[in-house]
């Protein structure tokens, strides 16, 4: 099960990472209090696992998951 998770996890980050490559070069992108960050940096964060990596992936799935859910789209 742990695998399987650990799995889950890395395929996440991999999802997260493929969408911050969308974003063109130069664009920064603000997390709260922590700063601008380009989108390479933010995927450098994601790969190191540190803290603005943990909370970009928590924000891109909460965003997801509230487009899955139909929350973003008044349905």
């Amino acid at each position: 099960m742990n695998g399987t998770k650990q799995k889950l996890d890395e395929d996440i980050k991999q999802l997260v990472i493929e969408r911050l490559r969308k974003i063109p070069s130069g664009k920064k992108i603000s997390i709260g209090g922590e700063g601008n960050f380009t989108a390479q940096e933010l995927i450098d964060r994601i790969e190191k696992n540190d803290k603005i990596g943990q909370k970009i992936v928590k924000i891109q799935m909460n965003f997801l998951q509230s487009l899955k859910e139909g929350l973003l789209l008044n349905e």
